[in-house]
């Protein structure tokens, strides 16, 4: 999504101006081209030659300096960019920016750009929370920016409150969510369900499994980089939310189902990633099972709701089957049963695909019996895979309505 593309990364006079080295760094290890435009006051807390390190390419910092003669193309700069960042952003710049003005590189070519941008705002709590404040940045979303945080947390006063820089993978993940705003999913409803169920057995013991959960939330991400509205429903993970993705977690197979059913009205597709278990204890104890009064211990295993199978309506439904042995059966029985447009099958036993890893090896299963074998992948480019064939079946069956 990030490789090839172009971005200008505006820093201001902020002490969190030394995060946006790490920022420049992640958004070139993503394949991205930055050029760094420095104001005066992000000179006082950084320097040049650290960005250029990371970047590869010449820092500005002045419109009118004889020596950066590529300053002056500050208006060509605007143009061939793809996205902006600004990280930090000061309450001084935000003013600016909202009042148009243009007196330095940095608020000149803002003034000048008609690409995606995105600022990230870090100041005093007293700063953010004034009205003068809060209203340049509502002008500057009236304005279609996008405005990641800021965050919650201690200061540089040693005081507590919002303020701090919002975290960098959110500042990247508002990026990706702005560049994918007109993307081929724009205007689409997708729901995604991620992660293990836990089952309680007593307070303390659950029935669960491996899924981390991240091939699911690879695909809500991915959904959200081509405009979809995401809601994406998991189970216990260690996963952050995706900036940009509604998030609704739940534990148990039972509550993925009510919340998958609620989820997916007025939806477009429907793609289940989720490992739910099949089973749960009848009764789970209420207070903790102790070895020695049960030296042998039975539980009554009964069935949870299908989602899959029940779930059902006017939208595309794509499942995942995590197979370890007669996979392409297994997967074409599982979409002739439930009924579905598409079987991603993998091999769990694989030990570079399946749970807890960041790559994938998949089969797409179609409804006309053809199987399609993909090669390993990250599990974000498995997911961009999958919704090339939901957009695909989404032309065919249920065209985007005009606005």
């Amino acid at each position: 999504m990030l490789g090839g593309k172009r971005f200008l990364l505006g820093v201001t006079g902020s002490v969190a101006a030394y995060k946006a080295v790490q920022l420049a760094s992640d958004l070139v290890k993503a394949g991205a081209l930055v050029d760094v435009v420095l104001t005066r006051g992000a000179l006082e807390f950084v320097t040049p030659l650290a960005f250029r390190a990371i970047t590869h390419r010449d820092v500005l910092t002045c419109m009118f300096d004889p020596n950066q003669p590529e300053a002056l193309e500050h208006v060509t700069l605007a143009r061939e960019v793809d996205g902006v960042v600004v990280a930090p952003a000061t309450a001084h710049a935000i003013a600016k920016f909202a009042l148009g003005l243009a007196d330095d590189l940095l608020s000149a070519t803002l003034l000048a750009t008609r690409a995606p941008v995105v600022i990230a705002p870090a100041m005093e709590t007293a700063m953010y929370e004034h009205p003068a404040t809060q209203q340049h940045l509502t002008t500057l979303r009236l304005r279609g920016w996008l405005v990641v945080g800021p965050a919650s947390g201690r200061l540089a006063s040693g005081a507590f409150g919002p303020g701090r820089l919002a975290d960098l993978e959110d500042i990247i993940g508002g990026l990706r969510w702005a560049l994918g705003l007109r993307g081929d999913l724009a205007g689409r409803r997708i729901v995604v369900t991620a992660g293990p169920t836990q089952e309680p057995i007593d307070p303390v013991r659950v029935i669960t499994n491996r899924s981390s959960g991240k091939m699911g939330f690879a695909i809500a991400e991915a959904a959200r980089d081509r405009g979809a509205t995401v809601i994406l429903i998991t189970g216990p993970t260690t996963l952050r939310d995706p900036y940009g993705v509604e998030v609704r977690r739940v534990r148990t197979a039972c509550e993925m189902y009510e919340a998958v059913k609620a989820a997916v009205r007025r939806c477009d597709a429907l793609v289940a990633a989720a490992a739910v278990a099949d089973y749960r204890p009848e009764a789970a104890a209420t207070d903790k099972i102790k070895k020695a009064d049960q030296p042998e211990l039975t539980l009554r295993l009964v069935r949870n709701p299908d989602i899959l199978g029940e779930v059902r309506g006017d939208f595309i439904r794509v499942g995942f089957a995590a197979e370890s042995r007669d996979l392409i059966a297994n997967a074409r029985q599982k979409l002739v049963e439930k009924g579905l447009d598409l079987v991603v099958a993998n091999d769990i036993t694989a030990p570079d695909a399946g749970f807890e890893v960041d790559t994938n090896r998949v089969t797409f299963v179609y409804p006309d019996g053809r199987a399609e074998e993909l090669p390993l992948l990250p599990k974000y480019e498995v997911a961009h895979r999958v919704l090339d064939r939901v957009v695909e079946l989404l032309r065919l069956r249920r065209p985007v309505s005009p606005a």
